[in-house]
């Protein structure tokens, strides 16, 4: 689809109508998607460091492990956990220790998560593109850019509370009583401001994600109808993009998700067992301590699983999204000839 082309859909589609075509996307995309998510985030999550001489329960992301140390250096005892070797093994010991519903854990959060994070940067994308090329033209390339990062930063701000509930029942299998004490007490001693831990990782993940991920799946669309000869885009032809595009972004931004899962994730590890946190620690300080400990290779950590679930999430959730818009746009040709 040419510029001139999308620009008349966006005005043809009404955001209430963009709305919709976004949520059963968002919806597919979280079924198909959550346990790819719970072991990527287990597989960054087990290298969490432990403190010495305290009482604690250390949770692998599979069972928990009573471990006693004390600082006099005379006992120590603790049944070493097993770490997860890869993806499918992750996969075959949540199955096996767990259960297979505990692969769709935190899945009701995603959910609630998921549809207006969506509605929110979707939305937000297609009306701010709408806006700068009717002001700037149609053929700035980078227009995707700024509305990509604009609309995503919105998207992260709102929802990142609910993105620190749904890494925790991800990171470990806890009940929702857990996680409501958990929340109710960082909020009476942190303030509210303490849901949004984790948002500077966050948005360095994401806006850059963003960014990268609507400019190349522009460019590829038009691309890819180009090659194929085509006025306007497949269904096949979005797909591909998306896939292709996220892909890309998802290699890039890998770094910033790892912090991410670290930083939430620390927080029920101490709070949870009532050990002291750790001072405040910088993106980049974590990302230093993290070459440190494991070598540069740490920072892309749940990779395979990453790629594995970005690319069909991106594809599912873009030729959703774009099939909705056509849809409705139809309806609404329709309903101007009548």
């Amino acid at each position: 689809m040419d510029p001139e082309t999308r620009g008349q859909e966006i005005i043809k589609v009404t955001p209430l109508q963009q709305m919709l075509a976004s949520c059963t996307g968002a919806i597919l995309t979280s079924l198909i998607v959550t346990p790819l998510d719970v072991v990527k985030i287990r597989l960054q999550a087990q290298n969490n460091p432990l403190p010495k001489g305290k009482c604690f329960v250390y949770s692998n992301g599979l069972m928990d492990h009573l471990c006693v140390c004390e600082e006099g250096g005379n006992k120590l005892w603790y049944k070493k956990p097993g770490n997860f070797q890869g993806t499918l093994d992750a996969f075959f010991k949540i199955i096996r220790n767990e259960g297979i519903k505990s692969l769709w854990s935190g899945l009701p959060p995603t959910l609630v998560m998921a549809v207006p994070a969506t509605v929110i940067y979707f939305t937000c994308y297609d009306q701010l593109s709408a806006l700068l090329r009717s002001k700037l033209g149609e053929n700035e390339t980078y227009i995707p850019i700024v509305a990509g990062v604009v609309a995503r930063f919105g998207a992260v701000t709102v929802i990142s509370p609910l993105e620190l509930i749904r890494t925790k029942m991800q990171s470990k299998k806890f009940s929702y009583m857990e996680l409501h004490r958990f929340v109710s007490k960082k909020v009476s001693e942190d303030g509210w401001i303490s849901l949004w831990r984790g948002w500077a990782p966050t948005v360095l993940r994401d806006v850059p994600f963003s960014a990268m991920y609507w400019y190349n799946y522009e460019i590829l669309k038009k691309w890819l109808c180009e090659k194929s000869g085509l006025y306007e885009p497949t269904f096949m032809i979005n797909f591909t993009s998306g896939a292709l595009s996220g892909s890309f972004a998802a290699v890039a931004t890998l770094p910033f998700d790892v912090v991410k899962t670290q930083k939430q994730t620390q927080l029920w590890t101490y709070e949870s067992h009532k050990i002291s946190m750790p001072f405040h620690m910088s993106t980049w300080v974590i990302m230093k301590n993290i070459v440190a400990k494991n070598g540069f290779s740490g920072l892309f950590s749940g990779l395979i699983p990453r790629l594995i679930k970005i690319a069909p999430a991106c594809a599912i959730m873009i030729s959703t999204y774009e099939f909705g818009k056509a849809f409705f746009q139809k309806q609404n040709v329709r309903r101007q000839q009548y």
